[in-house]
């Protein structure tokens, strides 16, 4: 049988007050001497008293949680993230509570139907779409605070990213410079931030005078270094012939790497490859990946 938990009132039976001067006492109230501050806490210790956070929250109107919608907890840029989010709200005395959307609009509204159903004080999330935001609109338009992680800045939501459309421009332009013109790009078709590479590094090709080749866009419909194997795989299979890839993240870099590897192809001799993010284990592949760095940290305190 388990312990009893700990309640104010056994702490008042210890100390000798009253269950509301215990109550003030471990509020920190200035109603309180700080002797007698000083000794309920003590006491409260010595029993391992957990404050109700529930009970607190309904004093306070606050829970001191933020909800964090991910949509692919596979993707290594978003799990970075989360991680660099977590501690910066904990170094702030907030909690997190994550919940991820899978990729798909209806568990993205049950997602954050389930985290407003834990009161959270505001919520973070990566939309699945740039189309489809009438229901965080609605939030929004309620005063509910909610920021994007990425996302439309003229969307009439609160965001916070990074300015995806310039990364891709430099790693096209990047790639051009260092003498490439059929440069194939890997990246999804869905999501407001792969509308934004997709539109730098078509700037960067026409600035340098060469025509965007849709054959040479490769979907990959994942994040994952295994789609981006298959992307390139499908892409090579149907004739086209680059000498660079920039994928969209540096996940789906890695696949390309291994098609590369898998295929007999020297990188960077072969096919350059630059991807975007910049996630650690990049740095250590059998050949070091170019990649455009993500400034997650300074996402996070922004956020």
């Amino acid at each position: 049988m388990g312990k009893a938990i700990t309640r104010l009132k056994d702490i008042a039976d210890k100390t000798g007050f009253s269950t509301n001067t215990v109550s003030l006492a471990l509020r920190e109230s200035p109603r309180i001497p700080p002797q007698t501050r000083e000794l309920i806490r003590r006491a409260a210790d010595e029993l391992h008293y957990l404050p109700n956070q529930i009970a607190k929250s309904l004093v306070s109107r606050e829970t001191k949680t933020i909800g964090l919608v991910l949509t692919d907890i596979t993707n290594p840029t978003l799990t970075h993230t989360a991680q660099a989010i977590e501690i910066a709200l904990a170094g702030r005395g907030y909690g997190t509570l994550f919940a991820t959307s899978n990729n798909t609009l209806s568990e993205e509204i049950r997602a954050i139907e389930m985290v407003r159903a834990r009161q959270v004080d505001g919520i973070l999330i990566y939309p699945t779409s740039h189309r489809q935001l009438d229901h965080l609109r609605s939030l929004r338009g309620a005063n509910y605070p909610i920021v994007l992680l990425v996302g439309d800045p003229d969307a009439g939501i609160d965001a916070v990213c990074m300015d995806e459309r310039r990364g891709a421009y430099k790693a096209t332009r990047h790639l051009i410079d260092i003498g490439h013109r059929r440069i194939a790009l890997v990246d999804g078709a869905n999501s407001y931030g792969n509308k934004e590479k997709r539109e730098g590094y078509q700037q960067a090709l026409s600035e340098a005078g060469i025509e965007f080749d849709p054959e040479y866009w490769a979907d990959p419909k994942g994040h994952s270094v295994e789609k981006g194997f298959l992307a390139v795989d499908a892409l090579m299979q149907s004739g086209k012939q680059p000498t660079a890839i920039f994928a969209a993240n540096d996940s789906l870099a890695l696949g390309a790497l291994r098609w590369c590897l898998s295929h007999k192809r020297r990188v960077p001799e072969d096919i350059a490859i630059v991807g975007m993010d910049n996630i650690e284990f990049a740095e250590y592949a059998s050949v070091p990946l170019s990649s455009v760095n993500y400034a997650v940290e300074i996402v996070t305190r922004m956020a």
